[in-house]
């Protein structure tokens, strides 16, 4: 363990800005309505304000983790606030939805170039016997500005209006800022080489896979432009991935992910089910919020309400998780969140129907509070309990790059879903015709139209409760703890460049 006397005050501060990275990722779903109505835009451009921001906040993450370790976790998350703050002005500034899109890309650069740094600093301040009560404070941050993300963007969209749920973050940023650079300590680098290679390939292959699959629905999965299809694209992703992996596998230099540490089977059980949370926890917001707002005629105020005994709940007890897992097999927290989580989503899906009364939807909130406060902890533990130091910033990267790709994908897809359940179901509502879906999104939904829009929006929850389904069957796999001998003798495999690295001056 690197030596700091105080990590927690130096947590505390890293924690201020992951908050307001992670809330950026669910606060603009309050407000889709209000910036359509104010920008002129239709939902596929509006569900891209958020998918352009996960995108780039995604595919950078496993190089800044490397960045982190090159330059130091502090240098690179201070430059990654910076970045943030300024695109985050912009942000609210936007007076156009493609200038908004673009300062979007910027801000989730930024928050690519902090998110690693967080993980990287606990593994290497905190041994692994005490780590879990840091990764519950991690992990109760990461729940907590899911769901409060929704609550203080409706606050913001209907006192001060939709651009205050990015002016926010300024002053936010500012006081970040100065914390970690009092609190933060300047940790010891390692040298490393670069694989662009990997990065190019990275990159272009979850761009072609998840513009595939948020442009399927607006060209009808055919033809984009000339010999350009959406499946064409959506293949072509998926074969640029494999070649990332493959390259990964054969590079002689310094693999951009390092496969070794997938041999631990924990890190690779724990990536598959975070990979699963953020699909879920990305997506489900989406079709709840437009019904309470569009079917039940909420304020976003109102609307995000109903997600305030998530919030209270998940914020309560994802401490005590914290608390109590370096003591038990996290299979079992785990999973149990996961079902949870399913039970809360089914649950809302069958409660989705313009009479059913409205305070019924506090008891499956209440729920996934609970679920929320039994998942995020128990599975950044898991994911990092074994790693050693020097593969911190890596380890760190590969989980959270997973986390987001979950959510780029859980984005784009419920986009679809969503898009083709109201085509299929709104024609079928009383005084409906195939022309009325134009008017959905805009604020004026007529009546005749509430059943049919909420069928569909109810059938839309089933996928990101089908998704979690599978993250809790693989928690159920995770392998028990080992002992902790002493620092830095975790059993990780490390690659032969990785080891060979160690071994080099400066080490």
């Amino acid at each position: 363990m690197e030596n700091v006397t105080k990590p927690w005050p130096a947590l505390w501060s890293l924690v201020i800005g992951f908050f307001m990275i992670l809330i950026d990722t669910t606060i603009v779903s309050v407000a889709n309505p209000s910036i359509m109505k104010a920008l002129d835009a239709d939902v596929n451009a509006v569900i891209w304000v958020t998918s352009a921001y996960l995108l780039a906040y995604a595919v950078p993450l496993l190089i800044t983790g490397r960045l982190g370790d090159r330059f130091g976790p502090k240098n690179l998350y201070l430059a990654g606030l910076v970045v943030f703050t300024l695109a985050s002005l912009w942000c609210g500034l936007s007076g156009d939805i493609r200038t908004l899109i673009t300062a979007r890309v910027l801000q989730g650069l930024g928050a690519a170039m902090m998110t690693p740094q967080t993980m990287a600093v606990i593994t290497r301040i905190f041994p692994p016997d005490r780590r879990g009560a840091a990764m519950g404070l991690w992990g109760a941050t990461a729940g907590v500005a899911t769901l409060v993300g929704p609550i203080l963007g409706g606050v913001l969209v209907d006192s001060l209006g939709w651009e205050w749920i990015f002016f926010i973050n300024v002053p936010i940023g500012i006081m970040g800022f100065v914390l970690a650079w009092r609190l933060v300590p300047s940790l010891a680098k390692h040298q490393h080489k670069f694989d662009i290679p990997g990065v190019v390939l990275s990159a272009v292959g979850l761009f072609l896979l998840v513009f595939g699959i948020q442009e399927g629905e607006a060209y009808k999965w055919g033809i984009i432009a000339g010999p350009v299809s959406v499946w064409g694209l959506i293949i072509s992703g998926l074969v640029v991935l494999v070649a990332f992996v493959v390259w990964q596998r054969f590079n002689k230099g310094e693999p951009l992910l390092p496969l070794g540490l997938f041999r631990d089977r924990n890190f690779s059980l724990a990536n598959i089910g975070i990979t699963t949370v953020g699909f879920t926890v990305t997506s489900f917001g989406l079709p709840l919020i437009f019904y309470y707002q569009l079917v039940r005629g909420m304020t976003p105020t109102q609307s995000a309400l109903m997600m305030v005994p998530m919030a209270l709940i998940s914020g309560g007890l994802a401490p005590v998780v914290g608390r109590i897992i370096d003591r038990v097999n996290p299979r079992y927290i785990t999973a149990g969140g996961l079902v949870l989580m399913a039970v809360a989503l089914f649950w809302n899906s069958a409660l989705m129907h313009p009479d059913t009364p409205i305070l019924l939807f506090l008891l499956p909130s209440a729920v996934l509070g609970f679920a929320n406060a039994g998942i995020w902890a128990p599975l950044s533990s898991t994911a990092t309990r074994n790693l050693p130091p020097r593969q911190a910033g890596a380890g760190s990267g590969v989980y959270n790059t997973t986390r987001q790709i979950g959510a780029v994908l859980g984005s784009a897809a419920i986009s679809v879903l969503m898009q083709a359940r109201l085509a299929e179901e709104l024609p079928k509502a009383p005084g409906a015709t195939g022309e009325a879906s134009p008017l959905v999104f805009s604020g004026r939904l007529p009546e005749a139209l509430h059943e049919g829009f909420s069928t569909a929006m109810g059938q839309s929850m089933l996928l990101p409760a089908a998704v979690i389904v599978l993250g809790a069957a693989v928690a159920l796999f995770f392998a028990k703890p080992k002992p902790v001998r002493g620092w830095g003798e975790a059993p990780v495999p490390i690659p032969d460049s990785a080891a060979a690295e160690s071994s080099a001056p400066g080490r």
